[in-house]
């Protein structure tokens, strides 16, 4: 685990409490390279990060977590070591392309809060940081930031960076986007391509929803019953939506219409 960094600069990190493991109930397990790996579902989490952040015309002051899973960073190790063998530094940057590295933000202490306001949040990168109105994902990313910096004991944000496209990547996202300008819907789109409608793994976050938030009731900003229901089918079982619908414009009424139909709570009225 974080060979290809140096080894020493991670037991430092394990030392001082910066680098920790978990398995999928939340628990915490050995992170030294010398503990035997648990089977199924580890992650290692590394942080906090302090993290000052100035989006929309606000400042807070955020707690970061950076999230791997432990079959990825071996996965990395070992290309790490082929690179270094080859004499191949440089190429370095197809490490951090082939890793999914989630994110958790948490802003005040909603550790100590009984129910606590939690957005588990899909990578857009057109939405979040193109600010493309195709969706409605960049709106509901800064509305749950404005709602957990509102909230009483602040609240958190879980990112998941492997799930953009609802899982099928950014290339094949991208061809969705044509077939959609075509008349297709985006679970039409999908298909299309030969793709589920939905390849979104929620296992990472209700690992990290059970160890960040033991014992709690997590009030989860969402409108997609599945999310709720596969979160709950990985653990988190005192879970309640609460309604984020923001971002409607012309751009995007027709893929919100979609979403409706697929299961969202979305009402008619919301997206005329």
């Amino acid at each position: 685990m974080f060979t290809y960094i140096n080894p020493r600069v991670r037991t430092r990190l394990i030392d001082q409490g910066f680098l920790k493991r978990i398995d999928a109930t939340g628990a915490l397990i050995d992170s030294m390279p010398s503990a035997s790996p648990s089977a199924g579902l580890t992650l290692n989490i590394l942080g906090p990060v302090p993290l000052p952040i100035h989006l929309d015309g606000r400042q807070m002051q955020l707690r970061w977590y950076a999230v791997v899973r432990s079959s990825e960073l071996a996965r990395q190790d070992e290309l790490a070591r082929a690179l270094v063998e080859q004499g191949g530094q440089h190429l370095f940057a197809t490490l951090t392309s082939a890793m999914a590295v989630n994110s958790v933000l948490i802003h005040d202490e909603p550790e100590a809060v009984e129910e606590p306001l939690i957005r588990v949040h899909s990578s857009c990168l057109t939405g979040d940081v193109f600010g493309s109105q195709r969706c409605e994902c960049g709106p509901q990313f800064m509305s749950a930031l404005n709602r957990i910096a509102d909230e009483p004991g602040g609240g958190a944000i879980i990112y998941m960076a492997g799930h953009e496209g609802r899982g099928i990547g950014l290339w094949a996202k991208a061809a969705t986007y044509l077939l959609q300008d075509s008349g297709e819907n985006t679970y039409q789109a999908n298909r299309s391509l030969g793709l589920p409608d939905d390849s979104r793994d929620f296992r990472d976050a209700a690992a990290l929803l059970l160890y960040f938030f033991p014992n709690k009731t997590i009030r989860i900003l969402t409108n997609n019953p599945k999310k709720t229901a596969d979160l709950a089918s990985a653990g988190v079982t005192n879970i309640r939506a609460e309604r984020h619908l923001v971002g409607v414009s012309d751009w995007n009424r027709t893929y919100l219409a979609a979403k409706r139909e697929w299961g969202h709570q979305i009402s008619e009225d919301d997206i005329r």
